[in-house]
């Protein structure tokens, strides 16, 4: 973690005029409003039903559009004025050579950004036709042929307007955490803060804040998911019945369609078992505050079971295996350097189990019987998706490099069917298959350039001190989703793709070293 010496930022203060200083007063406030902005996107965007109905999105399209402004402003204030406010990355005065590394990554990951906005900008401008659905027919269009272009001009531009959002949120996101608080900056003015690495371990104020937030916030959802399933009702939340998967069974609290209510709680429960273990590391059993976030953990693991999604309960079964195995190995590795008793070891190994078997215990009392009623059916349900699956790789060898266009399945998958009898389905079963259809092998392409850079940024180091960890379990959970996608569609529901920036932020933003 590197933060500017007080008496290079006091001189940086001084240098500037009254128009500068209202600047930077303006600055602070910004950067204020940014954090309770993401707090608002993180804390509603589950609750608004999943954020899938059109006011919702919107909604959060115009926070992210609002935090992407801001971040404008604030990269204008410090480019223009010289303004270095203290943040946890390297100082180009004092390490040029880690500044710039991270300078050209993010610099790569920007530019992949905007290249995908441009990308769907272009496809929905040179739009081959535009589906007419009152008519279910297509309208044409002229078009250049070799530029992107979009089988359906309404749903690209609306995919557009998402991404550009989701893109504000995400670099707004990145930004914000690498800043400091005021407690921070006083603490580091006079030299409170060690340089070692135990103090390294804790993490800085506003992303134990934010995970705090996420974690507790997905607790309650999952008590909420709960509650509404003991109470058998069949409406979002008790307010909303919806239009499809109206029976109790195929919901599970704000979200009509159980398996994404399962990836949500798969995205959240092991970042919440790392954040924990972060803070134990450091306050042990002195202090208890921390252990709040296994129960929270416990309630969020249990909910994959009890939504009966059956692939959300495999995953999160896989998701406890591989948890285990990578708190076990660093535990082993790492224990002849530890400076723990043998008796906190003994009871941190407890909790751990106290925590998984808590977890398969709650989802078992309420959902197990349903549930392997439904994994009766496992192998059926997936040859029934498989089929329509290879009618879609059919649409994807069609549409090989430029694909259909951002968001425009729905209305090519129709052309394709045997008999207007065949099942017509909204998504496809497979995010991956459905991304490669409607961006393309170059589309697909610049995504995954995009989360490769993410995965990236914790071996330079310079930053926030991530431990392995707490790092790992994210890795874990995104990999998780990943492994969702191929049998369903968690990426197609904005609340979870937000989620799954959120935790590229984050990623993004901690290193395996924290400074210098």
């Amino acid at each position: 973690m590197t933060l500017p010496v007080s008496g290079e930022h006091s001189a940086v203060v001084g240098r500037l005029n009254a128009t500068s200083l209202r600047a930077v007063v303006a600055y602070r406030l910004v950067d204020h409003f940014s954090g309770w902005l993401i707090y608002f996107a993180v804390v509603f965007s589950p609750w608004a039903f999943g954020t899938t109905q059109p006011w919702s999105i919107w909604t959060m399209n115009i926070t992210g559009y609002l935090l992407g402004g801001l971040l404008g402003f604030k990269w204008c204030v410090r480019r223009g004025l010289g303004y270095q406010p203290p943040r946890w990355q390297p100082n180009t005065a004092t390490a040029p050579l880690l500044a710039h590394r991270l300078h050209y990554l993010t610099s790569l990951l920007f530019g992949v950004t905007v290249v995908i906005l441009l990308y769907c900008l272009i496809s929905a401008l040179n739009a081959r036709s535009t589906w007419r659905p009152e008519s279910l027919g297509f309208h044409y269009h002229d078009i250049i042929g070799w530029l992107p272009h979009s089988y359906d001009h309404t749903r690209t531009w609306q995919a557009f307007w998402n991404y550009t959002a989701l893109a504000g949120f995400f670099w707004a996101t990145c930004d914000w955490l690498l800043g400091t608080t005021l407690s921070e900056e006083r603490a580091e003015r006079r030299a409170v803060h060690a340089q070692n690495e135990a103090s390294a371990q804790l993490l800085p104020t506003r992303l134990r804040n934010l995970l705090w937030l996420l974690c507790v916030n997905g607790a309650l959802l999952g008590l909420q998911g709960i509650a509404q399933r003991v109470s058998d009702v069949g409406k979002l939340l008790w307010l909303m019945e919806p239009r499809v998967n109206k029976s109790p069974e195929a919901q599970f609290g704000p979200y009509a369609y159980r398996a994404n209510a399962a990836a949500y709680f798969n995205l959240i429960w092991p970042v919440c078992l790392g954040f924990w273990w972060t803070l134990h590391r450091n306050a042990g059993f002195r202090r208890w505050k921390h252990h709040l976030l296994l129960l929270c953990g416990v309630i969020m693991a249990a909910c994959p079971i009890l939504s009966l999604a059956r692939g959300g309960a495999l995953v999160a079964a896989g998701l406890m295996v591989m948890t285990s195995v990578v708190l076990l190995f660093f535990s082993l590795w790492r224990r002849s350097a530890s400076r723990a008793s043998p008796a906190t070891v003994s009871l941190t190994f407890v909790l751990l189990v106290v925590f998984f078997a808590g977890s398969l215990t709650l989802g078992s009392i309420y959902g197990w019987e349903k549930l392997e009623a439904r994994m009766a059916d496992l192998e059926q349900g997936f040859v029934g998706r498989e089929l329509i699956n290879q009618t879609a790789r059919r649409i994807a060898e069609d549409f090989r490099w430029f694909g259909t266009g951002p968001g425009t399945f729905n209305p090519i998958f129709q052309l394709y069917r045997a008999s207007p009898d065949e099942y017509w389905p909204a998504q496809l079963h497979n995010d991956w298959l459905e991304t490669r259809i409607t961006f393309g092998r170059l589309g697909s392409l610049l995504i995954a350039t995009a989360f490769l850079c993410v995965l990236v940024r914790w071996f330079l180091p310079g930053g926030i001190h991530g431990g392995r960890r707490f790092v790992a379990l994210i890795w874990i959970a995104l990999i998780g989703c990943l492994v969702h996608a191929r049998f369903d569609l968690p990426l197609q529901i904005y609340s979870i793709v937000l989620l799954f920036l959120l935790l590229c932020a984050v990623l993004f933003s901690v290193s395996r070293r924290g400074g210098p």
